[in-house]
């Protein structure tokens, strides 16, 4: 994750939302705009998280992957899991 701040921060917790909450996939896809919002996130990787969204049990980041979508904000995630 670039940037700095509490609202990023917050925003990438909830792209974390636990897969199967309800309302999770909606959470992800708010946080997904705002970091696409923030050029850091792909209007076609968005477009995924967005597919998701109605869907609370599916994997947005197995979708990108599954699609090789996103490249770029995969790589970013997997540094900030590090």
């Amino acid at each position: 994750m670039h940037g700095s701040g509490e609202e990023a921060r917050e925003q990438f917790a909830l792209l974390n939302t636990p897969l199967g909450q309800k309302w999770s996939g909606r959470a992800r896809y708010a946080a997904a705009m705002y970091f696409n919002k923030r050029g850091e996130l792909s209007d076609e990787a968005l477009e995924i998280y967005r597919i998701c969204a109605r869907m609370d049990g599916e994997d947005p980041i197995a979708v990108l992957k599954s699609q090789h979508v996103g490249i770029a904000w995969l790589n970013r995630l997997n540094e900030a899991y590090q």
